[in-house]
């Protein structure tokens, strides 16, 4: 095999690759990424068994043919190279290496047989739809932050997609929660969607989706089967196993008779949370609400580092609250909205209280109070 191919396309395809490999491997061929040149383009290949993501990258190929190689180590030798340079890969299967030039640099790597590397079994998918990549990076961004990281409960280690009815017609609905707080986000319902069965996208693969949709023009093809999700963007393909469980019914803990109204500019209301919990003990971080007429009081009282205190211009009219939250998941909530202001629904200081962008209702979340 040989190929050349330009740099900055190599750097993208190979550091796509890499980010999929596992730092710690007990089995070799996995720490490569599988190189196939042929015709004029090459293709990178890697995966962990749970995730294979390929990439195609437009190459000068010389002599076809394929082999893996260290998906570090290259990726390293290739973002070390100066900007520009034209990159040529050789491989010489008697001596199995691959040396890799580019200027006056020349590195010869180790390589394992391509008979070893393991390809993902194709699936029947049972949904193909194409959405936008804004669509799904807003579906995906802003319900990411509730994922939970306890392996015990696994079923939560990632966010759930499905269709689901709303304001009487479908969605495309994406879920996340650890217990503490749930983030529901909807997106109109993509033509073809109707059979998408219910999947849990694993914590490593949204991750990993996120690299494929900063293009805003790229129209993302994702297939769906009861087993798999695969996500196809112009020249890579994310295909990844989802987690085999079922996801909790979430609509219980939605609530839907909360009456106390606040709105407040969600910028403000995050630097005043971030600022009094900075005196505030790291394990509890319970920062306090104490609502009035039009007026918010945040405050925060660690007996063994001090007390502090802000005062907010608001817009509440109903009777006097006092609640506390974890400041961590307060901080995380208001950096979702992207609207100027932030509507919490509370009922009562021991109930879950509710969060909306403005009058917003396709993004959705609910935080569970603290005692405080």
């Amino acid at each position: 095999m040989k190929l050349s191919i330009e740099r900055s396309e190599l750097l993208k395809a190979v550091g796509q690759a890499q980010s999929v490999v596992e730092r710690r491997n007990t089995i070799p061929i996995l720490a490569n990424v599988l190189i196939e040149a042929e015709g004029n383009q090459a293709s990178f290949r890697a995966t962990d068994l749970d995730i294979e993501v390929v990439d195609e990258a437009a190459a000068t190929v010389e002599r076809a043919g394929a082999t893996t190689v260290s998906a570090v180590t290259l990726h390293e030798i290739v973002r070390k190279l100066p900007d520009g340079s034209l990159v040529t890969l050789t491989d010489d299967g008697a001596s199995g290496r691959l040396t890799v030039e580019a200027g006056r640099s020349n590195f010869s790597l180790a390589t394992l047989p391509r008979e070893d590397f393991p390809v993902m079994a194709t699936s029947e998918y049972e949904a193909n739809f194409v959405c936008s990549a804004p669509v799904l990076r807003r579906l995906f961004d802003k319900s990411k932050f509730a994922i939970s990281t306890e392996e015990t409960r696994y079923y939560l280690n990632g966010v759930y997609m499905h269709i689901a009815d709303a304001n009487g017609g479908q969605v495309l609905r994406c879920v996340a929660t650890d217990g503490h707080r749930l983030a529901r986000i909807d997106a109109d319902m993509p033509a073809g969607a109707e059979g998408l069965p219910g999947v849990i996208v694993p914590r490593k693969t949204v991750g990993e989706l996120r690299k494929l949709l900063d293009n805003d023009e790229a129209e993302i093809a994702v297939s769906v089967s009861e087993t798999k999700i695969r996500f196809a963007a112009p020249g890579i393909t994310l295909t990844s196993k989802v987690i085999d469980g079922t996801f909790p019914d979430y609509t219980r803990v939605i609530p839907s008779g909360n009456t106390r109204r606040l709105e407040v500019d969600a910028a403000d209301f995050a630097q005043a949370v971030d600022r009094v919990a900075t005196v505030s003990s790291e394990r509890s971080r319970a920062v306090k609400l104490s609502l009035d007429e039009d007026r918010l009081v945040l405050s925060v009282n660690a007996p063994d580092s001090g007390a502090a205190e802000e005062e907010l211009a608001v817009a509440y009219g109903d009777d006097a609250l006092e609640i506390g939250f974890n400041a961590k998941y307060l901080l995380e909530i208001a950096s979702q909205v992207d609207r100027e202001n932030a509507v919490f629904l509370f009922n009562s200081s021991g109930d879950p209280t509710l969060m909306r962008e403005g009058n917003d209702e396709t993004a959705v979340y609910v935080v569970m109070p603290m005692r405080v």
